[in-house]
């Protein structure tokens, strides 16, 4: 199986299964000298970890990481780094009922025809407790773009039918505070429980629905991203698409964009108090020609509904005869409050892999 890593010169590779030992990451291409934060990393995990209440999966997982190796005295030694995150509630036996039966909208059909044997339990590899290792190289990744100021802050955005307004971020540690403060993670506190009841309901019937992630990036510098077949947004598009269960990708104007005239759309250019260039506008989301202008990279992300529910539904079997499957086990009705640091990773990845090519894209 090809295509576990990710990233050019701050490169991650991924391994583990659902129900596996363990899951890791091995990152390689981090500088050295940098401070490794580990109560920072771990609370990046912690907000992606499941069991945290009650419009999450009920799976109990600690996801307690250890730094295995390129590390020293709290720093990176610019050695590969490993970090692994052990397993602990797997219950194989919830998925004894789908051995041979494909689950609907799930992986179980394409999986097996490619390589012939699949993971009944939980997915295997295409489970998105894959995810956890991402977060875990992300967290390092976003510690070392803090350095050079850069912010990366997402939030729930919509859920179903139910959208924030546009949040205007002031600071980061206002933003997160705010978002933080309710378990769907909606940096709208009167939005966030209008969906925390809306996912709840969704839940008793058994059911579950999808939502969106904006995504912010603050104090990007001019320059990340090349303008063809490396374009920033084209990378950020790719990170986003690679999340189990992602529909969706479009950054700043999106698909509200092709309804405009360009005498609407285009950013005009305006010199800012101090000195910089900005735009009045920010219809380009912070990226023109694939290159970041230095405005905030907006972005936004959207997820399907979770394809297990608690619902009878028709199937067919590894032989292709009908079949009928029930969902069983611990799953999310609506997966994108455990989303948010997920966004926020893979799109530290893609900026910290940015920022290491830009540094040498100069004489």
């Amino acid at each position: 199986m090809a295509g576990n890593s990710f990233g050019q010169l701050f490169r991650i590779t991924t391994f583990g299964e659902s129900h596996g030992e363990a899951i890791g990451v091995i990152i390689d291409g981090c500088p050295a000298g940098l401070d490794v934060d580990l109560d920072y990393i771990q609370g990046e995990l912690d907000k992606r970890k499941p069991g945290q209440s009650k419009i999450t999966t009920q799976r109990k997982e600690s996801d307690i990481v250890k730094i295995l190796s390129g590390t020293f005295e709290g720093k990176t030694t610019g050695t590969p780094i490993a970090m692994i995150i052990p397993n602990e509630d797997q219950r194989s036996k919830d998925y004894g009922h789908n051995v041979d039966v494909f689950r609907p909208s799930h992986a179980d059909y394409t999986y097996a025809t490619k390589y012939g044997i699949r993971d009944h339990r939980g997915g295997g590899r295409s489970s998105a407790r894959e995810t956890a290792a991402r977060v875990a190289a992300g967290a390092l990744a976003k510690l070392l773009l803090k350095t050079q100021g850069i912010e990366i802050l997402a939030h729930v955005s919509s859920v179903g039918t139910i959208n924030a307004p546009n949040v205007f971020i002031e600071s980061a540690e206002e933003f997160l505070e705010i978002r933080e403060q309710n378990i769907v993670r909606c940096a709208d506190p009167a939005t966030a429980e209008e969906m925390i009841e809306f996912i709840d309901s969704i839940r008793k019937q058994g059911d579950t629905v999808g939502g969106k992630v904006s995504c912010y990036i603050k104090d990007c510098p001019v320059g990340l991203g090349d303008p063809v077949f490396d374009k920033l947004h084209a990378d950020l598009g790719k990170a986003m698409l690679s999340i189990n269960a992602v529909h969706g990708f479009e950054f700043g104007s999106g698909f509200s964009g092709s309804e405009m005239r360009g005498s609407e759309h285009n950013d005009i250019f305006i010199k800012n108090t101090d000195g910089s260039i900005g735009t009045r506008t920010n219809f380009s989301g912070g990226i023109q020609g694939g290159i970041s202008n230095g405005m905030p990279i907006e972005f936004k992300v959207a997820f399907k509904p979770v394809a297990t529910i608690m619902h009878n539904q028709q199937t067919i079997d590894g032989e292709g005869n009908a079949a009928e499957i029930s969902g069983k086990g611990r799953h999310d009705p609506c997966v994108v409050p455990r989303a948010v640091p997920i966004v926020e990773a893979m799109a530290a990845l893609v900026l910290a892999d940015h920022w290491l090519r830009n540094r040498n894209s100069k004489l």
